[in-house]
């Protein structure tokens, strides 16, 4: 990883884009692929596009060079103001599939519309005060911001109001060289995947397909931004990124979970909206560049942007691949570098193997 694509990589972790509030990363990775792609542009509701175009038109058949949409999401869960008390406590709603049991005595940013971070923590009755017997997780009902406001009057005159995003203020830091904690890693980790992939794409000969980088807004709420996104650019073959479950942990069972392990590469998503052929192609891919690849079974749905992708129109032959993550969905999520690099390294192989009449649809 270059000191310019670390240095991107902590800008985007650090920019709050809750799910719904997602613009703030976005221009920090549009600025990124800025020079780079040959056209970045934005749809209504704010999912981001980075266009290559490929070098391949049509192949002696007349068949066109594909088109490769590398997706991403760029949403990160939070809170939401949901009420403001007279005493200048709020009371919020989880954004997303935020941690009721891990929500209390953290210090959080309370976003305004004029972009301000304001500093504020999750109250929580100290053990002397408290009645251990009902020691329970608390409601979202029970879980309160406090600003250090003396009133709802000055909780309003510092640019807070009920509907203002809540993220956690915990920032990005490397543990080991190779190894990385933070919050919103799921899925700025997608997002710079995909800046990186297209990047090294754009430099030396071109691909043959024309490859579209998707930032996506709204994953962590129902992929909402992708199926936008993969119905306005009609990709013929789609390869989503996110992270998934590394289940090396004390307390996970793999027969319960599956196996993945951090620091054992990328892994490749089998079932359901995961098309057998475009799987196929990511496993001969990953063993021609002699690069590692896990496995995880789809019985019913990944839970990630594929499964709105893949029913687009009449269908988008889809991918997905992810990257091992620990600790999902709390302040202090944490991946392997080494393993993102793997990630980079398949796709931008998987993009370079694609040419004029490469089809991926289904046959009798």
């Amino acid at each position: 990883m270059t000191d310019a694509a670390r240095d991107f990589l902590f800008e985007l972790l650090q920019t709050p884009s809750p799910t719904g509030f997602e613009m703030p990363g976005q221009r920090v990775w549009a600025g990124y692929l800025d020079g780079v792609a040959d056209r970045v542009e934005t749809n209504t509701y704010g999912s981001t596009f980075a266009v290559l175009e490929g070098s391949g038109g049509s192949g002696n058949g007349g068949e066109e060079a594909p088109r490769l949409m590398l997706d991403a999401h760029a949403d990160e869960i939070g809170l939401m103001v949901r009420h403001i008390t007279d005493e200048g406590f709020l009371h919020v709603a989880p954004i997303g599939g935020s941690d009721r049991k891990i929500s209390q005595a953290r210090r959080v940013h309370v976003l305004t519309e004029d972009g301000e971070k304001i500093p504020g923590v999750t109250g929580h009755t100290a053990i002397h005060l408290r009645d251990r017997k009902n020691d329970d997780v608390p409601e979202w009902e029970d879980i309160y911001i406090d600003i250090g406001a003396d009133d709802a009057d000055e909780v309003r005159e510092r640019g807070v109001r009920v509907g203002r995003p809540v993220v956690s203020a915990e920032g990005p830091e490397q543990v080991t060289d190779d190894r990385l904690v933070g919050r919103a890693l799921d899925n700025r980790l997608g997002g710079f995947v995909i800046a990186e992939t297209l990047r090294r794409l754009s430099e030396g000969d071109r691909p043959e397909a024309t490859v579209i980088a998707a930032n996506s807004v709204q994953e962590e709420i129902g992929g909402y931004g992708a199926a936008m996104a993969a119905f306005e650019l009609e990709p013929s073959v789609a390869l989503a990124f996110d992270v998934t479950h590394a289940t090396d942990t004390p307390g996970l069972n793999p027969a319960e979970h599956g196996k993945v392990e951090m620091g054992e590469g990328p892994s490749v998503t089998h079932g359901t909206s995961a098309h057998p052929r475009v799987v196929k192609r990511l496993m001969s891919v990953a063993e021609d560049e002699n690069l590692a690849l896990q496995h995880e079974a789809s019985s019913r749905r990944t839970g990630t942007d594929t499964d709105a992708i893949f029913r687009q129109r009449s269908g988008t032959p889809s991918g997905l691949m992810s990257v091992p993550l620990r600790y999902m969905h709390s302040m202090s999520e944490l991946v392997d570098l080494g393993d993102l690099e793997q990630c980079v390294k398949l796709q931008v192989a998987f993009a370079r193997s694609l040419s004029a009449g490469d089809t991926f649809r289904t046959e009798l």
